[in-house]
């Protein structure tokens, strides 16, 4: 008997710090409990890039070749043993995160705390989980969701960063009523807005370093208010040289920083007409400054959510956030948001989300995809927002 051939898959293969190979891989069958999917479309994030770029993600360093790409949505091809609830040519989206399902935080709902996850594209576990960025893959069948009628699956591969934006929101306690600040307009702070304005906040302002995304975000109705962040405070020309012998006096490291957080954000509630701040603010860069910034933007007793993850250690005006009760919210990916992630997608609720995807790129050329997400512009002079790359025809 002759040995069955077994299908190939090309992928995306990153052997170090922007070294990325397309490849030719064996997809071997399903085993229990998992499914196979031909992969449509894959969304680069920040986290990517970052693997792309320096071939380490903050502490986690790629130790061996690995599949970048985790924002992902396909079809079925093939079922393992067991898997009774999914059928072949289904569409489904990619939760790229496995948990053990068995320790207390699996248990208690919050998987992604769970100590033994492994997530699709990151280097934090050894050996690495290979992540979407091919044409098909094997995935634990219970992390495959069914993509509503008349959703896309470039729209259902937004359903990821959208499933950080509601875990944050539901961590905030967004009640229909209130503001909503967000610092930050990449894709995850648009799709904050977004989601925020779907979910009846009354306000939805944005600030950034970058004009053109809070133009964008403001252009598609997604942000009521916009305020473009100077890399200087509005008085810090005036206030200089004082502040200069102050520092040579009696200043600690840090205090300067602080200063023109606070300068900035008078300034910025000044223009919103919001003195008094917002019920929520999410901060969705990462970067100590903006962090600093969302503590003076919340209004006494507001939370200042932590989305972004960039800076590891930081310098915050703590006692102001203690001696107004502003609560100082973390978040880590997400539990149990897809089902309603993808209902939010399929219901067309969510502004401007079919326009957040700026480029697309075919799977062998995304190395042309991570160079243009490091630009932050197309030789247009357009913005990059979401870059995705579409790894098989749909």
């Amino acid at each position: 008997m002759s040995p069955v051939a077994l299908p190939v898959a090309t992928a995306a293969v990153l052997h170090g710090a922007t070294d990325l190979r397309v490849e030719q891989r064996t997809v071997w069958p399903p085993r229990a409990g998992e499914a196979q999917v031909a992969i449509f479309s894959t969304g680069l994030c920040g986290s990517d890039l970052h693997y792309y770029t320096h071939g380490r993600n903050g502490d986690f360093v790629v130790r061996e070749p690995l599949v970048l790409g985790h924002e992902a949505a396909g079809v079925i091809t093939a079922l393992g043993e067991g898997v009774s609830h999914l059928h072949v040519g289904q569409h489904v989206a990619i939760e790229a995160g496995v948990m053990c399902r068995s320790c207390s935080h699996c248990l208690g709902g919050r998987y992604n705390l769970c100590p033994r996850l492994r997530f699709a594209s990151s280097a934090k576990t050894f050996p690495h989980l290979d992540g979407t960025l091919q044409t098909r893959m094997n995935h634990p069948a219970h992390l495959l969701h069914p993509v509503p009628e008349h959703c896309s699956p470039e729209r259902a591969a937004l359903a990821e960063p959208l499933s950080v934006v509601l875990h944050a929101l539901r961590r905030a306690s967004l009640q229909p009523g209130h503001t909503v600040l967000v610092l930050g307009a990449g894709s995850i702070g648009i799709l904050a807005a977004a989601v925020a304005k779907a979910l009846g906040a009354s306000r939805v302002a944005a600030a950034d370093i970058n004009r053109a995304r809070l133009d964008w975000a403001h252009g598609h109705g997604i942000a009521d208010d916009i305020y473009h962040i100077e890399l200087s405070s509005p008085s810090s020309t005036s206030t200089r040289s004082n502040n200069n012998a102050e520092k040579n006096s009696n200043s600690k490291p840090g205090d300067e920083s602080i200063r023109r957080a606070r300068e900035n954000s008078q300034h910025a509630l000044k223009v919103f007409g919001a003195l008094e701040g917002f019920d929520i603010v999410m901060e969705c860069t990462g970067a100590e400054s903006s962090a600093q910034m969302g503590i003076f933007c919340a209004r006494t007793g507001g939370k200042l959510m932590l989305v972004g993850m960039g800076t590891p250690n930081m310098n915050l005006p703590i006692s102001a956030a203690a001696t107004r009760e502003v609560d100082i919210l973390g978040t880590f990916r997400y539990a149990n948001t897809y089902p309603s992630a993808l209902a939010l997608l399929g219901a067309g609720v969510l502004r401007g989300v079919d326009d957040l995807v700026t480029h697309r790129f075919p799977l062998e050329k995304s190395e042309e995809a991570f160079t243009l997400m490091r630009k932050g512009f197309d030789d247009h002079g357009n913005v990059v927002l979401k870059v995705m790359v579409q790894s098989t025809t749909n």
